[in-house]
């Protein structure tokens, strides 16, 4: 009976699994289909292998793969809770939580910012009794991810992509950031003022890191930025680190977030296929010809930035205002970023409030912030 119960609880239980599965990685599903689409069209040959930046495949799994590793040795939150620690009042926890992650997005990429500090800062605030402000920490989190990401090449998938594709040089690239950089912290900081500084106790915990395997990790960590800004071939970076994760932990290289790197194969299909299709050239050729910037910037707000920059890209050599105009453009929509619907996805688990009041949060701040930042772009032009 038990086992004839558990069979039919486990079929019973795929379905579910898919759709989990389905609903979770919905941009990895939208790309799918925009792939399949465009193989209709264009059917596949030879041109393929020429669609795909390697580079930027290997260097996002590597990154991805230490970052796994990192977490798994509870690395994040014992360096996160030494530093809420410090601050004595819910106004200096929330600013330190978006610092965290802000950080946290210029060095690890903004998704995995996010999934590391956001069930902090849960944490945080519910063992303080401050649930109140989850909503709010999450949305400035999510701010502090996206926005405070875009100063580096690692701090946002699309930027990694655009660094690679255009060989834009290091400094030039954080030039171009820097004003909209700084226009964010403040944006960020300017909203966190507004929390009240009420008296904050958080519980100590006493919890070692594993200092052997620590120091390893960031050796590898500091030698996947590395093959990030080619000073060692990404070849021997992935070599070197999976043959290290392989011996010490296997679980991170399977944690790796596989449905996003699917995603940006995907979307090299698309764009590849796009831009071989002489009506769809035309179009974009001509859409990005009158202004780059607003046209990505519409465009995130549809089909998210990782997919504009790898489509666009296909069509313009304006690699300013691209880079602009996907980062600018991962506010707005929930839909602009994927780590906005990792943001929406831990706040819903977190079942601290409504989905509802959360969306009515974020719909407002996202669209402040997304004015504010077209229209200083517009003015520096």
């Amino acid at each position: 009976m038990q086992a004839a119960f558990g069979l039919k609880k486990e079929r019973a239980g795929t379905p579910f699994r898919i759709y989990g599965f389905l609903r979770k990685n919905i941009v990895f599903v939208i790309s799918f289909l925009a792939a399949a689409v465009s193989a209709a069209l264009v059917p596949p040959d030879k041109e393929y292998i020429e669609y795909f930046d390697f580079k930027t495949l290997n260097c996002l799994f590597c990154v991805l793969a230490v970052v796994s590793a990192l977490r798994n040795i509870r690395f994040f939150k014992v360096l996160s809770r030494k530093i809420a620690a410090l601050f004595r009042n819910t106004r200096l926890a929330v600013i330190g939580l978006v610092y965290i992650t802000l950080v946290g997005s210029m060095l690890f990429a903004n998704d995995m910012a996010l999934i590391a500090f956001l069930p902090l800062s849960y944490f945080v605030l519910t063992e303080t009794g401050k649930q109140k402000y989850t909503a709010f920490t999450f949305i400035m989190q999510n701010f502090a991810a996206n926005l405070g990401g875009m100063l580096t090449p690692l701090g946002n998938p699309q930027n990694l992509y655009l660094y690679s594709k255009y060989s834009i040089p290091t400094g030039e690239f954080m030039r171009i950031m820097l004003p909209y950089f700084l226009l964010s912290v403040a944006l960020i900081t300017l909203c966190c003022l507004f929390i009240k500084p009420e008296p904050l106790t958080i519980p100590e915990e006493s919890e070692k890191l594993p200092a052997a395997r620590t120091a390893v990790y960031l050796i590898l960590f500091a030698l996947a930025i590395a093959a990030v800004f080619n000073a060692v071939s990404y070849y021997v970076g992935f070599i070197i680190i999976t043959a290290a994760l392989l011996f010490l932990d296997k679980k991170a290289l399977r944690e790796v977030d596989y449905p996003l790197m699917l995603t940006f194969v995907c979307f090299f299909i698309f764009s590849g296929n796009m831009a071989r299709i002489e009506g769809v050239r035309n179009f974009f050729g001509a859409l990005l010809e009158k202004s780059t910037l607003i046209s990505t910037v519409l465009s995130c707000q549809v089909i998210s930035n990782v997919p504009t920059a790898i489509l666009f890209s296909q069509f313009s050599d304006n690699y300013r205002e691209l880079l602009i105009g996907v980062n600018v453009g991962g506010a707005g929509t929930l839909v602009a970023s994927l780590a906005s619907l990792i943001t929406y996805q831990e706040y819903v688990k977190s079942k601290t409030g409504k989905a509802g009041r959360y969306m009515l949060l974020f719909t407002l701040y996202n669209i402040g912030f997304l004015f504010a930042l077209v229209g200083f772009a517009l003015w520096l032009q």
